[in-house]
């Protein structure tokens, strides 16, 4: 079938290579370059945040643990298996990500830094995305696929393009074209410091001053972060920049002369949960599967709501 696919950031790719892979004739339609996309912008770390609903969550995200993980080994550029640290000031009941990631235990006293009583170690795939999407996108390209950089006002304007079936990737923008009042950016920011020499990745997502993460990466770490709800504001706010990299060092002292290198803000994209089906109606003769509302979990669904696309389509 030839099937367009709205959208050049992680759910549209994987989408469209899995579709290609599988023989569809594929065109990827999106606003801007790959690289303008939130996804170039993400920490990339697998760890499920704010997407719902929980259990088809678990289910996706173990998927794409499992594809990423596999990467990791094979050395995809970008993919590396990344050690990481929770770190709770209280006894932390189940966790329900905990199945996807193979081993989890319990961190030692000297693991912990100071004022936290407990917390958990395990591995999960940590993605670079400035190294893996344009490769991504080209492994896409390589297979035959197509990728057109234009903006649409409503998915009918694709049917110039003569598809069988639309995917609806399209992030953020996804809700508004077509009339989804569910939908809502989740403002997220960010410091990408240069690596001291790191190589956990710690995170508290109940710290006093707000959520707070270190993911190490080959040259730099991204500091965060925020999950504002429903704000618009894609300025950088020096405030914040200040606060992030003070919470971060409560939890890795040796952050304390890490360089500065940017403060960046994306939007992702909310949503109570995942829209993932079958649309019949919408766009007339063209059935539409839409994929979008994965939150802060773009790159740890990715695979697996991929997968169910292919289904669907």
């Amino acid at each position: 079938m030839r099937v367009v696919v709205l959208g050049a950031g992680i759910s549209g790719l994987f989408t469209a290579l899995l579709l290609r892979e599988r023989g569809d004739d594929v065109v990827v339609v999106s606003a801007d370059a790959t690289e303008a996309t939130t996804s170039h912008l993400a920490a990339a770390i697998w760890f499920p945040t704010s997407a719902g609903p929980a259990d088809k969550v678990a289910a996706w995200g173990s998927t794409t643990y499992d594809v990423l993980a596999d990467e990791a080994a094979r050395g995809v550029p970008g993919v590396v298996m990344r050690e990481s640290l929770v770190v709770y000031r209280d006894e932390p009941g189940p966790q329900p990500w905990a199945d996807a990631v193979g081993e989890v235990r319990s961190a030692r006293p000297d693991e912990l830094p100071a004022g936290y009583s407990h917390g958990l170690r395990f591995a999960v795939p940590l993605v670079e995305m400035p190294t893996y999407l344009p490769r991504l996108r080209q492994r896409y390209l390589d297979t035959g696929g197509h990728h057109l950089v234009r903006r649409v006002a409503a998915l009918t304007d694709l049917l110039d393009l003569s598809p069988d079936v639309i995917v609806n990737c399209a992030g953020l923008a996804a809700g508004q074209l077509v009339g989804d009042s569910t939908t809502y950016p989740i403002r997220g920011q960010i410091v990408r410091v240069r690596n001291p020499g790191l190589t956990l990745s710690v995170r508290d997502e109940h710290h006093p001053a707000g959520r707070a993460y270190i993911h190490p990466r080959t040259d730099d770490c991204i500091l965060g972060g925020t999950l504002d709800q429903g704000s618009w504001d894609t300025t950088v706010d020096d405030a914040t920049t200040a606060s992030i990299v003070a919470r971060c060092t409560d939890l890795v002292p040796a952050l304390a002369d890490a360089e500065v290198i940017e403060a960046l803000v994306g939007l992702r994209p909310g949503r109570p949960e995942v829209r993932l089906e079958r649309d019949e109606q919408l766009v007339d003769g063209v059935p539409v599967v839409h994929n979008y509302g994965h939150g802060g979990s773009g790159i740890t669904l990715g695979w697996g709501c991929a997968q169910d696309v292919l289904t669907l389509v």
